[in-house]
């Protein structure tokens, strides 16, 4: 049965999924880039990006098993781009260049109004401002029997786990304190929600957590 699934989310020992002060030169914070030292050196990262190399452990395995078997993912705003309020224009098309690493349809959450953009490689952006549930039921429409990621931020993820909408969540746990900055924890509690921990894998990077929703 397809799956609503959070994978390969980074999370410091206090919690915090980016750093402060999100900006066009820092994209994940300051500080933030740290919590992806675990992905950025896995050979999934590489061939993401076109390059050969990177390590073929665990951590790779994690990283190559989220991105099986996903017929379409939901972003945040802020996931998609620094631009806040009204679209100026249609010149900002995402953090990736012209082909975005998603390949399937892409649903990103917005107050504001936007056309789709179709990217290389066969991502399209869609735009929704409906709300969650609308973004979900699109996302699953599209995915047909494969399962819809939800990619974050951490605000995209607390409003889904809120509404009891994730099934599964894989948080790369990092060994390092950020102290401030996006935390994904404020105001959930995961074991009223009925998540329980089902499984979890410590590298020398991080440690892996899966956090199952109870049926």
């Amino acid at each position: 049965m397809p799956k609503v699934r959070v994978n390969s989310f980074a999370v410091s020992l206090d919690g915090y999924a980016a750093g402060p002060h999100q900006s066009l030169d820092t994209p994940l914070g300051i500080r933030g880039a740290e919590l992806f030292e675990w992905f950025f050196s896995t050979r999934t990262w590489k061939q993401m990006h076109g390059n050969e190399g990177g390590s073929t452990g665990a951590d790779d395995d994690w990283a190559r098993r989220g991105m099986e078997n996903v017929g379409a993912w939901i972003l945040g705003r802020n996931m998609f781009g620094p631009v806040r309020g009204p679209w100026p224009d249609d010149s900002w098309k995402g953090w990736w260049g012209e082909e975005p690493p998603y390949h399937v349809p892409t649903f990103v959450l917005t107050h504001h109004p936007r056309a789709s953009i179709h990217m290389k490689a066969g991502t399209t952006f869609h735009f929704v401002t409906e709300g969650i549930h609308a973004a979900l039921q699109q996302a699953k429409d599209a995915a047909k029997d494969q399962d819809v990621r939800i990619g974050g931020g951490a605000a995209t993820i607390r409003q889904y786990l809120h509404a009891r909408l994730i099934d599964e969540l894989h948080l790369a746990f990092c060994p390092i304190l950020m102290g401030w900055g996006e935390n994904l924890f404020t105001g959930i509690d995961l074991t009223e929600l009925g998540y329980r921990c089902t499984n979890h894998v410590s590298t020398e990077r991080a440690m892996h957590v899966v956090l199952t929703k109870d049926t």
